[in-house]
């Protein structure tokens, strides 16, 4: 059996997964406007292992949402999932944090997932996935408006989906949109993701691992 430890804290959302075989057997999370993972996370962590009476040399290995998210959130992650695979001498697994978000829908043949994670202003994360949850558009950070995710018109429905879905609201110019607004990525889609990583030998090198920040991609003038 492989024991995944599920780790996910690029949003406000603090999410702890312990996972058999891609299944979540136990969760901890707690989504605040503020970010508490610098004071919950560990603990979380110890909260999963005891209550599944899994013990750390017991793990097979370590995933994280790698970004893009917050810097803040995706630096605590990344540094706490770094430190247990080095102390461990197990694998550390990386997962797109969009492709985390997406995961928690399921749609029709002929539909499009786009999850969207707020950045700034008007600025977002997204990527967009078919209904096979396959990547079909890499992640990019863009400015919402009015011709946005216009190309994907043609899809009988066009699934937005995170914290970033109610900018495009009153200004994405497309007929076929369905919101899911209250989404924030979670470790429990972490599991299977991390799961079929862990069968491949898809891992990361700990020394040299760093979050996928995508920051600071708008240059703005200089106000007067």
């Amino acid at each position: 059996m492989a024991k995944i430890l599920c780790l996910e804290t690029a949003t406000t959302n603090c999410s702890v997964c312990l996972s058999i075989d891609g299944e979540p057997t136990l969760i901890k999370e707690r989504n605040t406007e503020n970010y508490i993972h610098s004071e919950q996370l560990h603990i979380y962590i110890e909260e999963v292992l005891k209550e599944g009476s899994i013990r750390f040399n017991d793990l097979d290995a370590i995933a994280v949402s790698k970004g893009p998210g917050s810097y803040t959130g995706l630096r605590i992650g990344v540094s706490a999932a770094k430190g247990l695979s080095f102390s461990l001498d197990i694998p550390l697994i990386s997962v797109p944090t969009l492709e985390i978000l997406a995961n928690q829908l399921k749609v029709e043949d002929n539909e499009v997932i786009i999850p969207l994670l707020d950045a700034r202003r008007m600025e977002v994360y997204s990527a967009v996935y078919n209904s096979k949850l396959k990547e079909i558009r890499e992640t990019r950070a863009e400015v919402i408006d009015e011709n946005s995710f216009s190309k994907y018109n043609t899809f009988t429905k066009v699934n937005l989906i995170g914290n970033g879905a109610g900018k495009c609201r009153e200004i994405v110019a497309l007929d076929n949109l369905e919101f899911n607004t209250g989404s924030f990525p979670s470790s429990r889609e972490m599991a299977f993701l991390a799961f079929q990583k862990h069968k491949k030998g898809d891992f990361e090198d700990v020394a040299y691992f760093e979050p996928y920040y995508l920051k600071d991609f708008i240059l703005g003038g200089k106000k007067s």
